[in-house]
């Protein structure tokens, strides 16, 4: 399947990104069912693998198989850069009944006698009490199997956009378009993604009318395609795998060099060393096993030494090595 957006100028600019707990609860349910799929993440499946007997992900799954389309109320698009999980999930419990009924309905009959089950009958005879299970449910999943890695995935999700963000800056939005996945392609004021793919719908033309803005979800799960793309009234919204994600699990980053540790210390050459990609103190406290006090104390220093720049993005501040700070741990001042 493939999917073409037609974007007038101001819809291009309320292009923007966002982080989506949700999304990343969504997806990691789909690793759960596939984990052939996704090697990237076998360490996790393994850490995760009692939790996730625990969890009955039946009714998630009867609405989400692998190859169909889920509701549209369960991808409420992100309003803010960093929400949270509770922000989303408002959103869905917000859904109308009658809403709520027809695209259950829509989703049940992608499955062969889903619709007629004994759980989908119960799903369609109270949809109010199916959006509330279902809300109630990625919940559980949240808690078990996502809150505990959070920090880790979360500074790889702002790590992408920030490198995104620099592509927009050098090369405008058509270097950004065609950076964010192989099958997405920005050309004569469009985004086509082509080729088949378990994720996206077929969605037309949207010639003169205001969708709201595209809304671009880089996510760890949701890897190796890119898709959601919702007809209106629904926000068009975007997720596509996250840069970075090979070395997630990762139980150890880049070693310090010897003349690194004597100069700045194990911590601070461990913290700079590992620093490859823009993070926040939470991420790199996680990360390193360190007091959320030691490793702000840490990044002080770094950052007055010259080693480190710091920039804010939303509620969080990211810190990346400068130039210099890249010379030092390469190599190029030794």
């Amino acid at each position: 399947m493939s999917f073409r957006m037609r974007f007038a100028a101001e819809e291009l600019l309320r292009c923007r990104f966002a982080i989506s707990p949700l999304r990343e609860t969504q997806g990691a349910i789909r690793t759960l069912s596939r984990p052939d799929r996704h090697g990237y993440h076998l360490p996790w499946l393994r850490q995760v693998r009692a939790a996730a007997a625990g969890l009955d992900l039946a009714p998630l799954r009867l609405l989400a198989p692998d190859h169909g389309y889920p509701p549209d109320f369960l991808h409420p698009a992100p309003q803010v850069p960093l929400g949270t999980l509770d922000d989303e999930l408002a959103a869905v419990r917000a859904t109308p009944p009658d809403e709520a009924h027809r695209q259950i309905t829509a989703a049940l009959a992608q499955t062969p006698g889903a619709g007629t089950s004994r759980r989908g009958r119960a799903m369609l005879a109270d949809p109010a009490a199916t959006v509330r299970q279902l809300a109630g449910l990625y919940e559980q999943v949240w808690a078990a199997l996502l809150a505990p890695h959070w920090p880790r995935l979360r500074a790889v999700l702002e790590a992408d956009i920030a490198y995104h963000a620099r592509r927009l800056a050098d090369g405008g939005m058509q270097r950004l378009f065609t950076g964010l996945h192989p099958k997405l392609v920005w050309s004569e004021g469009a985004l086509t993604a082509a080729g088949h793919t378990s994720f996206l719908p077929e969605f037309g033309d949207a010639d003169g009318q205001d969708q709201g803005g595209l809304v671009l979800v880089p996510s760890v799960f949701f890897w190796p395609e890119a898709g959601n793309a919702f007809d209106p009234p629904w926000q068009t919204t975007v997720v596509y795998p996250a840069r970075g994600i090979g070395g997630l699990w990762a139980e150890t980053g880049p070693t310090a060099s010897a003349a690194m540790i004597a100069l700045l210390g194990t911590n601070r050459a461990a913290i700079l060393s590992g620093l490859d990609a823009p993070s926040t103190t939470t991420a790199l406290a996680h990360r390193h096993a360190l007091a959320l006090s030691s490793v702000s104390a840490h990044l002080a220093v770094l950052r007055d030494a010259g080693l480190l720049a710091s920039r804010r993005y939303g509620h969080q501040v990211l810190y990346e090595r400068t130039p210099l700070g890249i010379a030092l741990t390469t190599g190029g001042l030794f």
